[in-house]
């Protein structure tokens, strides 16, 4: 049974049809703004409270846990998992080969591997007939986008020179950190600050640490104003990451967040998917230390916020 999908994406000029054979199926009140988003930072780690019971004489009551059955529920968890992997990778290879009948020539190509299938899987919920259309579609404007494999320095001189985007150190997940400073950004061409989004993510994904596929992104808005503002930019940013490279941002940390920038966020919002809204998130100024310390190391933290390291151009890595 053939199961057939039409799908529009905002960053194509065209609408593609996919035929998939197989049927599976001030301070104060930026903070309180902040808040009703529901996105602040708590403590990144909390300790484990230990589960007592008080009897009705106020004697602390200790309920000890049969250890077999504990190692029973250790292992069902075990068998569940590697189950749930052995599904994942089979989609893996029925996807490839789908992939591969629509686009010979992906077969050829060094960057289509299982990881990069598996990451357009997992953007999908494992639903093998929207992954498939998405990663053609992807395919097809790399070819397009990129007709020659990478994007050159001297395609994006203006996005350059503003000198807004590094990347050094990793948090303690081992995930390597990038810096962006939103005030920074000046308009330029359309054109050119998208080149200037691929160019910054393929050199993200080139220096990932072995056996890391995610980074973490810390968005500094420290001086954003209405001048910075920039929604067409904002949204093909936007679905390059999300359509072009999904699975591949672990977390966003947003911090020092001007009230006015609510303003272009309540634009942006509706386009954000539902799991890259999971991984954002808004830091209270009072909490930035504490909230990043949580997820990063002090000696690979930016000197920016506390840390011990200088931050590096991403051109220069």
């Amino acid at each position: 049974m053939y199961m057939y999908a039409t799908h529009n994406w905002c960053s194509f000029t065209s609408t593609t049809t996919i035929s998939v054979g197989v049927g599976v199926g001030g301070e104060e009140r930026e903070e309180r703004d902040i808040k009703m988003l529901g996105w602040v930072s708590s403590s990144s780690s909390s300790e484990d409270e230990e589960k007592r019971n008080i009897d009705e004489d106020g004697i602390l009551v200790v309920n000890y846990v049969n250890d077999d059955k504990e190692e029973e529920e250790e292992g069902s968890k075990s068998k569940s998992k590697s189950s749930g992997e052995m599904i994942e990778w089979s989609k893996v290879g029925i996807m490839r080969a789908l992939v591969h009948r629509e686009d010979p020539s992906s077969s050829s190509s060094k960057e289509v591997d299982d990881l990069l299938i598996r990451r357009f899987l997992r953007a999908r919920d494992l639903d093998i007939e929207k992954a498939c259309s998405l990663l053609l579609k992807y395919l097809s404007w790399r070819r397009e986008f990129i007709p020659d494999g990478f994007i050159s320095p001297s395609e994006i001189p203006n996005e350059l020179a503003q000198n807004k985007l590094f990347m050094q150190g990793v948090d303690k997940m081992g995930r390597p950190i990038v810096v962006t400073f939103g005030a920074r950004h000046k308009h330029t061409s359309l054109e050119e600050f998208k080149r200037f989004v691929t160019y910054s993510l393929d050199k993200i994904c080139a220096r990932m640490p072995r056996g890391q596929e995610k980074f973490v992104c810390i968005g500094d808005l420290k001086g954003w104003g209405y001048s910075n503002s920039d929604i067409r930019g904002y949204l093909a940013a936007l679905s390059i990451l999300q359509d072009c490279y999904p699975e591949r941002l672990g977390k966003l940390f947003i911090v020092h967040v001007p009230y006015v920038f609510m303003t272009a966020w309540k634009v942006v919002y509706p386009f954000i998917d539902n799991k890259t809204k999971k991984k954002i998130v808004f830091v209270e100024n009072k909490k930035m230390s504490s909230t990043l310390l949580g997820d990063i190391d002090e000696d690979q933290l930016p000197d920016s916020y506390g840390g011990k390291l200088q931050l590096i151009p991403i051109q220069d890595r």
